[in-house]
């Protein structure tokens, strides 16, 4: 069954938006991949900033459902949150283009983000910071540590992703099978060792707090 119209846009924009930025991308361009008009982009979702907050949350629902709790028995919280993520971090080799949006987003948003209504990954955000405290030893982390934490991994598995092309170049193809083998096994490490033990002191007694319904 074909992709319907506003899916299709979605797709384009996504790696529109992923190449070029938000600022870099216009209407017309998106449109035109398709044969459209502007209008009949507009008609679908209103402008330019309803269409990449689409983009934004389809992407973050999709890594939210990566994040279902495994149905296994006998599973510690520090095995779970690493099916979790490696979860994630497999779907994202898959497509790059959305670990490079994201990316983009944080280095070009500093304009936009003083007045954004919406954060669309701040639930993905918070889900990974329960994971995280499900862990004996995190139980009584605070936000600050939590999120410290999932930004440490997120980070990696994310920068990994969208190296591909550089560190083939670099390196070779063969360098590159070899270190994405070594890349997941070492992931499976990091997150092990950081769950085993307390999370250093917050530099703040308070520690970060989080309001989940911002």
């Amino acid at each position: 069954m074909a992709k319907n119209t506003a899916t299709q846009l979605l797709d384009v924009a996504e790696r529109l938006f992923a190449s070029q930025g938000f600022d870099g991308v216009s209407i017309a361009s998106i449109a035109d991949e398709l044969g459209l008009t502007k209008q009949a982009l507009l008609h679908h979702f209103g402008s330019k900033e309803a269409l990449f907050g689409a983009v934004l949350q389809r992407i973050s629902d999709q890594f939210q459902l990566l994040l279902v709790p495994p149905q296994a028995e006998q599973v510690n919280a520090a095995q779970q949150l690493e099916m979790r993520l490696l979860e994630l971090y497999r779907a994202i080799r898959l497509k790059p283009a959305q670990s490079q949006l994201l990316m983009r987003e944080l280095l070009d948003n500093n304009r936009r983000a003083a007045s954004a209504k919406r954060w669309y990954l701040k639930p993905l955000l918070l889900q990974l910071m329960a994971c995280v405290r499900d862990a004996p030893a995190w139980a009584k982390a605070d936000d600050a540590q939590a999120l410290a934490l999932v930004y440490q991994l997120l980070g990696a598995i994310n920068y990994f992703a969208i190296s591909k092309p550089t560190l083939e170049g670099i390196f070779g193809d063969e360098a590159y099978a070899a270190l994405d083998i070594v890349f997941e096994q070492q992931l499976r490490g990091l997150i092990s060792a950081a769950l085993a033990s307390s999370p250093a002191p917050s530099a703040s007694s308070d520690g970060l707090s989080i309001n989940p319904q911002m």
